[in-house]
């Protein structure tokens, strides 16, 4: 049971992780309607936009393949001859990755906090 959660709680980070990504790709990480809320100076500053959108598209790609890399072992334990449960240390260990994965991916909207702070063009402290 608990190989069953722990893949759907990477399943869900995987379609969630791609589907930011993808708002990222379009563009459409300044618009309200879309997007996340974004310091009004990076909505007004196309630089700063297309950081934005670069930011969010690149490290949420990143988060999406790192969601996707335990579904494969978690499935083939699951639907083995005898699928047994998974051990604490095991556990521990996704717990961890998954910790890891979320933090990738709080990354760009941290980002984009700072970039209304940095130099005239969002440049600084890349």
């Amino acid at each position: 049971m608990a190989g069953l959660v722990v893949f759907g709680v990477f399943a869900l980070a995987a379609v969630a992780s791609a589907f930011a990504a993808v708002t990222g790709y379009r563009g459409q990480v300044c618009d309200p309607d879309r997007g996340y809320e974004v310091p009004a100076r990076v909505a007004a500053d196309a630089a700063l936009t297309e950081k934005a959108n670069r930011l969010v598209a690149h490290w949420y790609s990143g988060a999406t393949a790192l969601s996707l890399a335990p579904l494969y072992p978690l499935y083939a334990q699951m639907s083995g001859p005898d699928p047994a449960g998974l051990s604490l240390p095991t556990l521990l260990a996704l717990a961890g990755y998954g910790l890891l994965v979320g933090a990738l991916a709080v990354y760009p909207v941290e980002r984009i906090k700072r970039l209304d702070s940095s130099g005239p063009s969002g440049t600084e402290g890349n």
